[in-house]
C-alpha cells in the first residue's frame, strides 16, 4: 500500500471528504478510476490545499510540516489550467498550451516560459495536463483506504530526475475524480494535495486561461 506510514493519518487526509461533484461512474479500484478521469473528464474547478512535509530529524518525534497554502484550480484538456494559490500569499501558475506563466503578487512579476519539461512535472500537469501517463508511468493499484482507492505512478527509469523530479507520487481517488496527491521527491520531502468542491465538464468561457499582468510589472522571458 502507497499510503503513508510515518505521517499521521488526520494530516494526510484533513478535508479530503468535502468533494461535492457531478455524478460519474465510480469503479472499484484507483487505477480504473484514474484512467477514466483522464479519458472522461475535460475540464474541471475546484478547491485545494497543500502541505510541503519533511522527515523526522535525529531529537525529533514526527515530520516537520514546511508549508502550507490553500488557492483554486481550473484546467481543460489538452493541456491548460490555473493553479492559484490564495493563501498565505497570492501567486498563479498558468498553462494556456503554448506557454508557462508564473505570476507573483508580491513581487509585481511575471515569468513566462515556453510549455515544456517545467510543465511536465509540475502537480497539476500529472492529473490535469496533457502528459501521456503510460509513456511516462507505471500505474500500481494501492489500495483502498477509508473509502479512498489509492494507486502509485512509478516514474519510468529514464523519466526520474529529467522529466519528473518525485521519485513516487501518490493518487487517491473517490466517486472518480482526483481527491489528493502525495508527491515524494529523493530528498524525503513529501508534498500532500488535498482536492476539494470539484466540478467537471463546465462551460469555462474563453477568458479562464488568459492573463495579462498589471502596468508597470516586470515581465520576464525565460527559454
Amino acid at each position: 500500500m502507497f499510503f503513508l506510514r510515518k505521517i499521521k493519518q488526520s494530516i494526510l487526509l484533513a478535508g479530503i471528504f468535502s468533494l461535492a461533484f457531478t455524478h460519474v461512474a465510480i469503479a472499484d479500484d484507483g487505477v480504473t478510476q484514474f484512467r477514466e478521469f483522464i479519458a472522461n473528464v475535460k475540464n474541471a474547478e475546484g478547491e485545494f490545499s497543500q502541505q510541503q512535509i519533511r522527515p523526522a530529524r535525529p531529537g525529533e518525534t514526527q515530520p516537520k510540516v514546511l508549508r502550507k497554502s490553500q488557492g483554486r484550480f481550473v484546467f481543460e484538456r489538452p493541456g491548460k489550467f490555473v493553479w492559484q494559490t490564495v493563501k498565505p500569499f497570492e501567486q498563479k501558475v498558468i498553462a494556456d498550451g503554448q506557454k508557462l506563466l508564473l505570476w507573483d503578487k508580491d513581487l509585481n512579476q511575471l515569468t513566462v516560459r515556453p510549455a515544456g519539461k517545467s510543465l511536465s512535472a509540475s502537480p497539476a500537469a500529472i492529473l490535469f495536463g496533457q502528459v501521456a501517463i503510460d509513456e511516462r508511468f507505471e500505474l500500481i493499484p494501492g489500495g483502498e483506504k477509508g473509502g479512498i482507492f489509492w494507486l502509485e505512478l512509478k516514474p519510468k527509469a529514464d523519466k526520474v530526475n529529467g522529466d519528473i523530479p518525485y521519485s513516487r507520487i501518490g493518487v487517491g481517488m473517490v466517486g472518480g475524480l482526483p481527491a489528493g496527491l502525495e508527491l515524494h521527491d529523493n530528498f524525503g520531502t513529501i508534498i500532500l494535495i488535498n482536492l476539494s468542491k470539484i466540478r467537471i465538464n463546465g462551460n469555462l468561457g474563453s477568458e479562464a486561461f488568459k492573463f495579462s499582468p498589471p502596468p508597470g510589472a516586470d515581465v520576464l522571458n525565460v527559454q
